[in-house]
């Protein structure tokens, strides 16, 4: 008589176990569909601006100077103009590029 009340009292407790885990699964589900998945599209579409920039954009660096790219140095630097000096910028930290221009003829 003792087991069998074990096993009725324990059949009863996966269920309370489950319906006190749906909330987490669903405050998870909201995390992941309003924040991390926005965020990764957001990260996604940055990379694949920078890996597009051509000599003669204007971009804007993450300290906020506008410059034009002089020169494509290697994958991860630009050469940029700021007016009359030319800086060395590394690519991850251009924030925007404010308008793409046709690639030049580098074909010299």
């Amino acid at each position: 008589m003792p087991i069998s009340l074990i096993f009725q009292a324990s059949t009863g407790s996966t269920a309370g176990a489950l319906s006190s885990f749906i909330p987490f699964i669903l405050i998870g589900l909201i995390f992941y569909f309003l924040l991390i998945r926005p965020q990764n599209k957001r990260i996604k579409q940055h990379r694949e601006l920078l890996s597009s920039i051509q000599r003669g954009d204007t971009i804007v660096t993450n300290g906020g100077l506008i410059g034009k790219v002089k020169k494509v140095n290697s994958d991860d630097e630009l050469t940029v103009s700021f007016g009359s000096n030319d800086v060395k910028v590394v690519r991850t930290m251009i924030a925007d590029v404010r308008n793409k221009s046709v690639a030049a003829n580098d074909t010299k």
